[in-house]
Formats: structure tokens, sequence, C-alpha cells
């Protein structure tokens, strides 16, 4: 079925570029000499491509294109081919904080941005780097205003590849990698699991659970299937790597009137489990084509059609093996039951072997035991399979109408977009028996007397569709734009527009939508002085009638000090210019819900007992009041911009400051009505939704790129960084301490207690405050009390730091290019500075019957209570010792060595040839090096498949 699917999508790929070819050949036959190859040009703000500079270049800002000199409102933007050339990505937002200042993963720190590709809210991961022409970043105010509300924390657009004219050009690119896995949990085997879970029990007062017998037989692993030792991590039952395959043709060309542009791509990958139906069931395949045509109808008329498709089919099994393996004690039960260890003449076993439809490799029954009767292993080997199905198709189109016989420079501009993604999990669900054996031993030998069988196997045969949901996006805008320069002097620019998406998801009842009219007028004389207005009114149904509109206005200037007569002599300064911007944002994205403007109630079943015994009163209870004046909240910003060139751009620069502000948060304000506005019992609540919190954010970030050539070699050097803080400015609470207020903390603030050590005896705890989160012997973490009222809770925590939740404080990026004959080494790293974290997952929080990792060792007891750094073991719940505190805190701080590629493009001289014009290698290798003094925590994840490293060679050509 699946080679079917492929074949029919190639063929209407095929179609798509006959169609685009046989426009483009009706007046157009090309020859040998009017073939070209692509040249594109990198640019990150104004910094200057590793290959030369082209101030002209244009770059995707809110619905138009703008040279890259006269950019305004804080943009920046990556020319993907060129990066492509020396850097190949996976993904199409891969290493963009090694050269976009300002982008953390988040844009200045704000969480939420807005992906468009080719103008429309996609998915990122949807677009393969081999699609993209550009991505810009638009960060200020000034530069989103015009896509209204929903795009107030940032955009990152994405505009696909299009056909230029000439000859044809046929690209392939084919790539084979593999991921190692970089770091895997440390647990403890049963012997010593079993050792320290009798030394907890002795901690609790209790007896031990384990004798020395059983725990010398699991350790001395002469009989694994009676004394189990379950490693999930071994080699057993995961690889050490697994590989990923892709390749993709482009093909593009044309003529002055069309130009076509086609991708086909194909990747897949594999899984890290290697036993049992995963290790032929496991792994990912996509399958994506794209077709981009522009076609120059009349003189006055243009247009473009462009669609996408993907297919992309997860395969695996019906389990969670990684979260078993960070759960699962390796003592429990044996996997497998080896049937050769079954005494003879035991007639019931065997008619268990005899009747069983899941005989692993004819040697083994499945294990488990009367508290496993399913689990992870079992689950792999014969619980069935699934494989998820995701389907994309994207089609936009629009309409131009070149209006210069009414106004030179006048067009008016038309897009829309219908969009489908659909998925769904196909899956056979097996049931299976597991088999729990009683042993004997035999002057030495240890044979299976007995069977203890649990469930029964079914194989249905029967296909599940579950998980289905799907959705669709509808979009369309249409503008007159106009772009003029009179006398070569006066450089005006102008939009109106009207824009609109929106996107329905199965599961919501309401649809996301923006609609926003807009409005932009843009003014630069001899490319010196420079003044933009761009603004929206913009609707939203979250809020009540009355206030749905809201305008959006915004400012930005530049002054181009370079163009000056005190400047235009300098022999250091080539470029230089000064720009702000400021304007104010109204946003629906941070209100949760529809309706939060009303008050409702709520009908109670069973709230009130009658006067008749038994009998229950019935009652609707109120849980919000009612807010008509409801507003949007706001960004509010103010920014500033110098950018220019040093030594006829030898080194080139872009820096900002930025400060915003967003205002008007909707909370449920207690500390603002009188306490009777709410009750605990009965649950009552006549408490609004106003506009109250108010949150800032100010920073620097700035990016410096050189440029140097030495004789036969070339250097490009980027280093771009930002550094950034955020404060809750305003917060409705209402704390008996000051230390505790929210206000005037960092939004990503870590809160918890400070630890004061172990306890060092029952004296210590008799002297010390006393703890509310139950009993503590000595060995329990002792926490310092903050206001002096003799108890340990919640009231004496405090502020410990930046959690990093968009993104860490300082981030910095590196990027570096070297080109030495036809050889190119690229390489690119990042840092993450200031943040902190918690150790808070259960490889660190472990107690009752938890499964232990190594951290377990360094435990207090009171032959090392002067060494410890773990608390005291114990079979309870130790809520104590296993809350948010300064005890698990540990810095963040890394830098990672992203990617190191190195490349050969072999001399034209060498192919010769009218067939290839280009040929390329390329080997390159990701997430290759972390720094970080608590890398190993960083590193590890727990519960869900290990970090990897990828290592790719690969293979580029032109025809």
């Amino acid at each position: 079925m699946k080679y079917k699917k492929l074949r029919i999508a190639l063929c209407l790929g095929l179609s798509w570029m006959a169609i685009a070819e046989s426009i483009a050949k009706e007046s157009f036959h090309p020859t040998i000499g009017q073939y070209k190859n692509i040249t594109p040009i990198l640019s990150v703000g104004s910094l200057q491509d590793s290959i030369g500079t082209d101030s002209a270049t244009l770059v995707q800002v809110a619905f138009q294109k703008v040279q890259k000199k006269d950019l305004m409102g804080n943009v920046q933007s990556i020319n993907i081919p060129q990066l492509l050339d020396k850097s190949y990505n996976t993904f199409s937002l891969e290493n963009l904080d090694a050269f976009i200042p300002g982008y953390n993963g988040n844009i200045w720190g704000m969480s939420g941005y807005l992906v468009l590709v080719d103008g429309f809210p996609r998915d990122a991961n949807n677009v393969m780097p081999t699609e993209i022409d550009q991505i810009s970043v638009l960060k200020g105010v000034n530069a989103i205003a015009l896509y209204g509300s929903r795009a107030a924390k940032g955009v990152i657009s994405i505009n696909t590849k299009r056909g230029e004219a000439g000859g044809q050009q046929i690209k392939i690119r084919a790539n084979s990698g593999i991921n190692t896995a970089i770091s895997y949990p440390e647990y403890l085997g049963s012997a010593e699991y079993m050792t320290l879970y009798n030394e907890a029990r002795q901690n609790d007062g209790l007896s031990a659970l384990y004798s020395a017998e059983t725990i010398y037989q699991h350790a001395a692993g002469t009989n694994p299937f009676r004394y189990p030792n379950v490693d999930y991590y071994s080699s057993d039952y995961i690889k050490d790597h697994y590989n990923r395959y892709d390749a993709t043709a482009e093909i593009s060309g044309g003529n002055q009137r069309a130009q076509y542009y086609t991708n086909f791509g194909f990747w897949s990958e594999g899984s890290m489990l290697n036993f049992g139906q995963a290790k032929k069931n496991g792994g990912a395949n996509r399958f994506n084509m794209r077709g981009n045509i522009d076609v120059k109808v009349s003189d006055l008329i243009s247009l473009n059609v462009d669609a996408a498709a993907s297919f992309y089919i997860s395969k695996g099994v019906n389990a969670d093996y990684w979260g078993a393996a960070a759960t699962m004690r390796p003592h429990r039960f044996s996997p497998l039951i080896p049937i050769d260890m079954i005494e003879d003449g035991d007639t019931n076993s065997m008619i268990y072997v005899n009747n069983s439809s899941f005989l692993i490799d004819g040697k083994y029954l499945l294990g488990g035991s009367q508290l496993d009767q399913t689990n992870a292993f079992a689950n792999v080997y014969a619980g069935g399979t699934t494989r998820l199905l995701n389907r994309q198709f994207q089609f936009n189109t629009g309409l131009n109408f070149d209006l210069k016989n009414i106004l030179e420079g006048l067009v008016f501009k038309t897009n829309l977009a219908v969009d489908y993604l659909s998925n769904y999990s196909q899956s056979y669900n097996n049931n299976y028996a597991v088999y729990q054996a009683s042993w004997n031993n035999y002057n030495g030998n240890d044979l299976i007397s007995s069977l203890t069988k649990y469930g029964d196997d079914r194989i249905s045969g029967v296909q599940n569709i579950s998980g289905s949901n799907y959705r669709q996006t509808i979009g369309f805008n249409g503008s007159l734009n106009f772009n003029r320069i009179y006398d070569n002097k006066h450089h005006l620019s102008a939009i109106l527009l009207a824009n609109a998406y929106q996107i329905g998801a199965s599961g919501s009842y309401h649809k996301t939508s923006n609609a926003n009219l807009g409005l932009q007028l843009g003014y630069n004389y001899l490319g010196k002085y420079y003044v933009d207005f761009s603004s929206a009114y913009s609707h939203s149904a979250k809020l009540p009638k009355g206030n749905r509109q809201a305008l959006s206005p915004t400012l930005a200037v530049a002054w181009r000090l370079s163009k000056e007569n005190f400047m235009a002599n300098s022999k250091v300064v080539n470029d230089l210019r000064l720009s702000a911007s400021a304007g104010i944002l109204n946003t629906d994205l941070d209100i949760s819900d529809y309706f939060l403007y009303q008050g409702y109630y709520t009908y109670n079943n069973g709230a009130w007992y009658s006067w008749a015994d038994g009998a229950l009163v019935h009652s609707f209870d109120r849980r919000r009041g009612d807010n008509p004046n409801m507003k949007f909240p706001k960004r509010k910003e103010f920014n500033i911009n110098l950018e220019g060139g040093l030594y006829n751009n030898l080194i080139t620069f872009n820096t900002s400051y930025f400060f915003n502000r967003m205002t008007g948060g909707l909370v449920q304000a207690t500390t603002q009505y009188p306490m009777y506005f709410m009750t605990g019992w009965p649950v009552y609540s006549d408490l609004p939704y106003i506009n109250y919190s108010s949150d800032e954010r100010k920073g620097v970030d700035f990016g410096i790129n050189l440029n140097k050539q030495i004789d036969k070699t070339f250097v490009s050097l980027g280093f771009n960084g930002m550094y950034y803080s955020t404060k809750a400015v305003q917060r409705d609470e209402l704390y008996q301490f000051a230390y505790q207020n929210r206000a005037g903390k960092p939004l990503d603030a870590i809160w918890g207690l400070q630890h004061d050590g172990f306890y060092r005896s029952q004296s210590d705890i008799d002297n010390s405050a006393l703890s509310s989160f139950g009993e503590v012997k000595p060995g329990d973490i002792k926490y310092k009390d903050q206001n002096g009222d003799g108890t340990i809770d919640t009231r004496d925590e405090v502020y410990l730091g930046k959690g990093g939740w968009a993104g860490a404080p300082l981030t910095l990026g590196l990027n570096l290019t070297v080109k030495w004959n036809n050889f190119t080494l690229f390489a690119a790293a990042t840092g993450q500075f200031g943040a902190k974290a918690m150790k808070n997952s259960s490889y660190f929080w472990v107690d009752a019957e938890d499964k232990y990792s190594v951290v377990v060792r360094e435990r207090w007891t009171e032959s090392t209570k002067e060494t410890a750094t773990y608390p005291r073991l114990t079979t309870f719940n130790s809520d104590n010792n296993f809350r948010s505190s300064d005890f698990w805190l540990y810095k963040t701080d890394r830098i990672n060595l992203s990617k190191v590629q190195l490349s050969y493009d072999f001399p034209k001289r060498m192919l010769n040839s009218k067939f290839i014009h280009e040929l390329g290698i390329y080997a390159n290798g990701a997430n290759l090096l972390t720094i970080a003094k608590e890398k190993e925590t960083m590193l590890l994840n727990i519960g869900q498949a290990p970090q990897t490293r990828f290592f790719n060679v690969g293979l580029k050509a032109l025809f």
C-alpha cells in the first residue's frame, strides 16, 4: 500500500512539474549557454555574507520584500541555500541561534512566536531545509504590527524556493548518517538495589526484606532467569546507534514568462530498540513534494500557484519501553523463561509451551509475575504494533495586478491558502500470557518445577484505528502596495491590507482566528533618513462586544550617519545606521479561552443533603463574575538599533536594545475584591477576569561578523548573543512576608526552600524548626526557617534563581567558515548562561518503591554523615526531602559544539561535463560536544529515548 501511495505522489509531482515546464517552453528554448549557477547570499541582518556583500539583497518582511540595507523594525534573515552549501541541516530552524542575535529558541525571550511559511501559519517542522530560500526573524513591534494580534511575540517567516528564468536545473542531494546515543541513565543492579532497600527499611525501623543468600545469588549471575538482574540499557535490548537516510531532488527553471520549482524529498530513520517486534517495526519514514509556479499572464497580471504534500509514517510497538526503563526495578522478573530448563515430566508446563502463541525464538516464554502481568518486554515481543500516519496538504495561490496605468508603483495583491492535516494511529493489539517460574535446585542445577500462567494469548488480527484528528487552516489577505522613488531621492512605500486566517482542529469547539486591517506608510530620503508607520486594527472574538477591535500603532525612524558629510571621508566607517522603533500591539495570545468575560453557574450534582436522610439537593453554583470591560492585553515596546560596517565591510555589526511590557494580563484578582466575593465551602466565586498583570522584558542583542581574504583562504567569523532580564511588574498577590512576593522577581523565577545541610541527630531535630512535611529523621534535609515562626512550611519558600524557561538570560552563538581552494570548513557553537534547574526527575527523587539510580550511592548514613551528598533512603514517601529547594538546584550553563562540516567541491575542470555542472561531497557531525559543569545531568533523558550525536556523509550535484 505504501509503495502505491508513493507512486501516486510521484506521478502527481511529475505532472505538476510538466505543467509548469510546458508553460515555460511555449516561448523559450534554452541553450547550454543559458544554464547558470545560483550563488545566493547569506544575510544576517546587516551582517555580511561569507562570500560577498550585497546590500540590495531582498528580505521578506510583513507583506513585502525590502532591501536589506533599508530594513526597519529589527529584522534579520538567513539565506538557506547558501547555508546548506556549507552546513547541511535536517530541521528548518536548526542552529538558528548560532546566526540570529535575539533568538534563543524564542524571540527576545517571548515564548510563542508565530511561524509563517510563504505568508501563512504553518509548522516549521513540515518544511525541509532544502525547500527553503530564506528565513526572516521579525523581532520589533514595528516589524510585526501588520500581522496583527497573534504575531505579538515575534514572527519567523519562512519563504520557500521559487524558479528563476534560465535553463532547467536539477539538483540532487543524498545523505547517510547515524545517530549515536550520548549517554544513558545508570541504575543499580539487583544485588545493590536489594542491599540498599534493606538499608532503607532499617532506616524506617523495619526488618530486612531480602536475605543475604538471595542478594548473593543475584550478584553472582549464575542463573539470571531465576535471579534476574535486568539492565534495560543492555545491548541485548538496544542498539548503540540507528541510521538516517535522506534524498532530495530539486528541479527548477523557466523563462521571463513562467518559472517553476519542484522538490521531491524522502527521509527514513530507525529506532534504538533492537529486540522483538521493535527490531523490524521501529522507525519513521517521510515523503514530501512541493511545486511552486510563477506566471506572468500579461504586463499587468501575474500569479503564483504553490502546493506541497507530505506523508509521514512512524512505526513502533505498543510499549513505553523508555518509561519502563526508568521505573521497573531490575530484580522484579525475568523478561524470558527458558523452556529447556523445565523439569522432565512437568507435563503441565509443557502444555503451556505447546499452546503458546508467543514462543520467542522457539526457546523462551514471556516472563512476568502477578504484579507484572503486562510489562514493557512482553509488550515489545508480543503486544502488537502501531503506526502513526500524518498527512499534510498545503495549497496557496496569489494574484497580483500592476496598477501602473492608474498610479505608477501601485500593485494590488491577493493571496489565498487552504491547508489540511490529518493523522491517526493504526494498531494491532494482542493479548498475551506471561509466566512466573517456580525453581528447584538439584545437585547444583536450577530447574523449573512449575509455571504459573497469567493472562491468555489472543491475536485478533483486527486493525484498530485511534487518535484520529485533523486540522484545517484557511488564510486570506489582500493588499494595495505602493512603492516608488521620486527624483532618485524620495522613496515612498505604503500598504493597505486586510489579513485573516482561521485554524480549526478536532476537539476544539472554537477555531483559532486572526483578523486585522493593516496600514503601513514608509519614507526614506536618499537612504539617509527613514520613517515607517505600521499599524493593525485587530479583531478578537475572545473579548466582549464593544471591545473586540483595537488599533495597534507603531513607528520606526532611522538615520544613516555614514552618509552625512562629517563621516563621508571616514577610512574606518563605511556604513553606520541608527534606528529606533516604538509601539503598542494589542494581542489575545495570552487570553486562554473564550467567554472569560462572562460569568457562569455550574450544576452541582449532590452538593447538599436535605432534611430527609440520603436525599440530595442539587444546586447551581456561581463560578465566575462578568466583566464587560475586558480589553486586549498589550505589548508596549521601545527598541533602538545600531548597525554598520567597518574597514570596507571587513567587520560588520548589529546591536539592539529592547524594552517591552506586556500589560493587561487576565487574572481573577482575589486581592482587588472583597472577601465575600469568593468562598471555599460552599464553593462560590463572583470574581471576574480583569486586565491586571504586567510583565517586563529588557535586554541587548548583538551580532559581529568578520570577513577576511588571506591569500587563497577566505575566513568568515560570526559572533552573536543576547542578554536579557525579565520582571513580574504587577501581580495579584497577598503574601504575609515581602520575600514571597512574585512582583519584582523574574518571570521564570524558581521558588523553593533553602537547605541547611542534613539533620545530624535526633537532638538536632529536636532543636530545629518543626517540619510540616511529615516526620523527619537524621539524614533528612534540614531547611532554613525564613520567617522565624519555628515551623518549616511553604511560607519559607524564597526566590532561588532564574529557570530560563523562555531561554537563558545570556545566550551566545558562533559560526565559522573557512574556505581554501575547494575545501570548506564550517563550525557552529552556542552557549547558554545564567539559568538554573532542579534535579527533580525520578532519577534523583527516589523513595518508597522507586528504582534506584547511582546517585543514591552518596546517601547519608551514620558512617558517611560528613561526606554524604544525598539524603537517607526510605521506603516511605519522603515529602520533606523531595520538594523544590536549593539542595536540588544546579546551574545550566553550557557551551555546545553544535555542528562541524567539511565539504569538498570538485573543480569544474575535473568534471568537464555538459551533464554534471557541480559536484560536491561533505561530512558533518551535530551535537558533538558539551562543556558544562553539570554535563551529565543535562545530557540525560529520563523516561524517553536518549539524546544523540549525529554523524553524516552527503553528496550534492547540479545537472
